[in-house]
C-alpha cells in the first residue's frame, strides 16, 4: 500500500523533484540595491532558506513602468540578471529549487516611483483608495492612465523578456503575479477594468491579458517551469469583481489546457488588507483545476499535513514563519518552537530582522567568550 504523502514526501512539480512539499511563499522585503539589483544579503536570505521544497522570490517587475515599491528588485536588465544569478546560484549550491515571481505593479504605484514621473499604467482610469509609500513619504494613489489597446503587446513583451532573464538568472521556473490587484488581476475584475475592446467587458475578454501573459511566458520557458498566482475573491488594493467565484473558477478552467507546473492559490486577506470572499477559494478551484495546487494563507504544521494528506493541495505555501525561521522545514519537522517575527522589519532595512533569525543549530551552539 502506497504511503499517504504529507508535507515531508517528495513531490514532481513539472520536471523538478522537490524534496519536500513545504513552499516558501514570495514576499515583499523591499531591500534591493541601487538600480533594483539583488545583494549579496539577498544571497544569504534566500540560500539560508534552501530546505524548503522551492523557494518563489519576491514580486520582481518586468519592466521599469512595472515596479510599485521603493526598492524592489527587478529583472529587466542584464545587471538585475546577473545579481538573482548570484542567489540561483546560492539556492542551488543548497539543494534548493526557486522561481521568480514576476509582478507588474500597474495602478498600484505612483509616479514618483516610476521612469519621468510617468503616471502608473492600468486597464482603466480608476484609482485605488489609500496611500503608496514612495521615496519622500507617504501619496495617494494616483488615477492611472489606461492602457492603450495597441500597448498591451508591448507590455506582454515586457514579460516575455523577463522569463528570457530568468534564464539567464538561473531560475527553474517563474511564476506570474496575477493576484491581490497588481496588473493582471487589475484586468480580470470589474471594478478595475471598465474597458470596452477586447480586454474588457465579457469573462474571455477580462481574462485574456493574463491568459496572453501566461502563453508568451510558457513560449519562452516551457509550461512545465511556469506558475501562476491569484487571490479569487480577496479585496487587497481594492480587487472587487461582481462574481469573484464565477470570474475565478472560468480562469482556471481556460489554465488547464496549458499544462502548467502549477496554480498558486492566495488564501488570506494581505495581513489585514481589503476583505475575504465567502467561498473557500482552495475547494472552490479544487474542484475544477486539473493540475498541481499551492494554497497559502495561515497553515500550521497540522492543516498543512491534513491539507496534502486529504488530497485538497499538492503542496503548502507559508509566508510569514519562512521570514522568522530560515531552517523552517527542520522546525516544522521535529515540533519545534519557533522564532517569532518582527513586524517592524518586513519592508525595508538592513539585515536585522532579514537575515539574522537564528537556526536550531546557532540557537544550541555555545556562546563565543569574550
Amino acid at each position: 500500500m502506497p504511503m499517504q504523502p504529507g508535507l515531508f514526501t517528495p513531490v514532481k512539480v513539472g520536471p523538478l523533484e522537490l524534496r519536500n512539499r513545504i513552499v516558501m511563499s514570495p514576499m515583499t522585503r523591499i531591500r534591493a540595491g541601487e538600480g533594483c539589483v539583488p545583494t549579496e544579503s539577498m544571497v544569504r536570505y534566500y540560500s539560508q532558506r534552501a530546505s524548503a521544497g522551492l523557494i518563489i522570490t519576491e514580486g520582481t517587475h518586468p519592466s521599469q513602468m512595472g515596479r510599485g515599491y521603493t526598492f524592489p528588485p527587478g529583472l529587466h536588465t542584464d545587471e538585475q540578471a546577473a545579481g538573482w544569478r548570484k542567489v540561483t546560484d546560492a539556492v542551488h549550491a543548497a539543494g534548493g529549487r526557486i522561481f521568480v515571481q514576476l509582478m507588474h505593479a500597474g495602478r498600484v504605484s505612483h509616479s514618483n516611483l516610476l521612469p519621468d514621473h510617468a503616471l502608473p499604467v492600468a486597464p482603466s482610469a480608476i484609482a485605488i483608495n489609500g496611500d503608496v509609500h514612495t521615496f519622500d513619504g507617504k501619496h495617494p494613489f494616483e488615477i492611472p492612465r489606461p492602457l492603450a489597446t495597441e500597448e498591451i503587446s508591448a507590455v506582454i513583451e515586457e514579460y516575455r523578456r523577463a522569463a528570457e532573464l530568468s534564464i539567464k538568472a538561473g531560475f527553474d521556473g517563474v511564476e506570474l503575479h496575477a493576484a491581490t490587484g497588481y496588473l493582471p488581476n487589475q484586468f480580470q475584475v470589474t471594478g478595475s477594468n471598465r474597458r470596452t475592446d477586447a480586454y474588457g467587458g465579457s469573462l474571455d475578454g477580462r481574462t485574456r491579458f493574463t491568459l496572453e501573459v501566461m502563453e508568451a511566458l510558457c513560449g519562452v520557458r516551457g509550461a512545465d517551469r511556469v506558475g501562476i498566482k491569484i487571490a479569487p475573491g480577496y479585496t487587497v488594493n481594492d480587487t472587487f469583481d461582481d462574481d469573484p467565484a464565477k470570474t475565478y473558477t472560468y480562469l482556471a478552467r481556460r489554465l488547464n489546457p496549458l499544462g502548467l507546473a502549477y496554480l498558486h492559490v492566495g488564501y488570506d486577506s494581505g495581513y489585514g488588507r481589503g476583505t475575504a470572499p465567502p467561498f473557500n477559494p482552495i475547494d472552490l478551484l479544487r474542484s475544477v483545476y486539473t493540475g498541481t495546487l499551492l494554497p497559502v494563507g495561515g497553515f500550521n504544521k497540522a492543516t498543512g499535513e491534513a491539507a496534502v494528506a486529504e488530497g485538497r493541495t499538492d503542496l503548502v505555501v507559508y509566508g510569514r514563519m519562512f521570514i522568522s525561521n530560515p531552517d523552517l522545514v527542520e522546525r516544522l519537522r521535529l515540533d519545534v518552537p519557533m522564532n517569532s517575527p518582527d513586524v517592524r522589519t518586513f519592508y525595508g532595512g538592513d539585515d536585522h530582522g532579514y537575515t539574522d533569525y537564528p537556526t536550531l543549530a546557532e540557537e544550541k551552539r555555545p556562546a563565543q567568550s569574550p
